[in-house]
């Protein structure tokens, strides 16, 4: 039932989610996309992933946001940007993916067998207390969030960072976070009027 929901919720979003897209810089590019497989052929990682670059624009412009999102194409992005640099239409690519990802997280549509999109939150939330990132406190909530016995297996190599200095038990804070929160917090504003993240556009009661 929940995953219908999504499956609605994604569907009914799909029309502002691209005109988000097509609001950052250089996004009004993706409608010049020729289909000519460029990016899917630089790709390092598309060998392993659902929808090639190529596919995953065609569907975004037809409206298809359930199939981006539920692909593992966007989260298996390498940020080479060679299909950027490659592109005969001049899409920024790499970018596009940036910001399908930032709305997959935002709006909770990600995948639930795909765990970059927690990675990224428990990364952020981080940045936010301290101003920089705490390895150690990344990777401890990360495991046991995920699979606490999965920690097990770091130990010996936690030890040998911890001996070597490499690995703080204690988190630094940098001074003026507030201010990097209120940079941080501009940067991350809606590009689209009225796309809010848990707000009720698009959704059904």
């Amino acid at each position: 039932m929940q995953a219908e929901r999504a499956d609605r919720r994604a569907d009914s979003l799909g029309h502002v989610f691209l005109e988000d897209v097509y609001a950052i810089p250089g996004g009004e590019k993706v409608k010049e996309c020729i289909q000519c497989g460029t990016c899917s052929a630089s790709c390092p990682t598309s060998y392993a992933m659902d929808y090639t670059p190529r596919e995953i624009i065609a569907a975004l412009r037809a409206g298809m946001l359930d199939r981006v999102l539920k692909s593992n194409t966007i989260w298996l992005c390498a940020s080479c940007y060679s299909c950027t640099v490659r592109c005969p239409s001049g899409i920024k690519l790499t970018d596009v993916m940036y910001e399908l990802k930032r709305l997959a997280i935002d709006f909770d549509l990600a995948p639930s067998n795909v765990k970059a999109p927690l990675l990224s939150k428990l990364f952020v939330s981080i940045v936010d207390k301290y101003g920089r990132i705490s390895e150690t406190e990344l990777v401890s909530k990360f495991y046991l969030k995920t699979n606490p016995f999965n920690m097990l297996g770091m130990i010996p190599r936690a030890y040998k960072l911890f001996m070597r200095r490499n690995l703080p038990l204690i988190p630094h804070k940098i001074e003026g976070t507030s201010e990097l929160k209120k940079c941080a917090g501009s940067m991350s504003a809606p590009l689209v009027s009225g796309l809010q993240p848990g707000s009720s556009s698009g959704e059904e009661n």
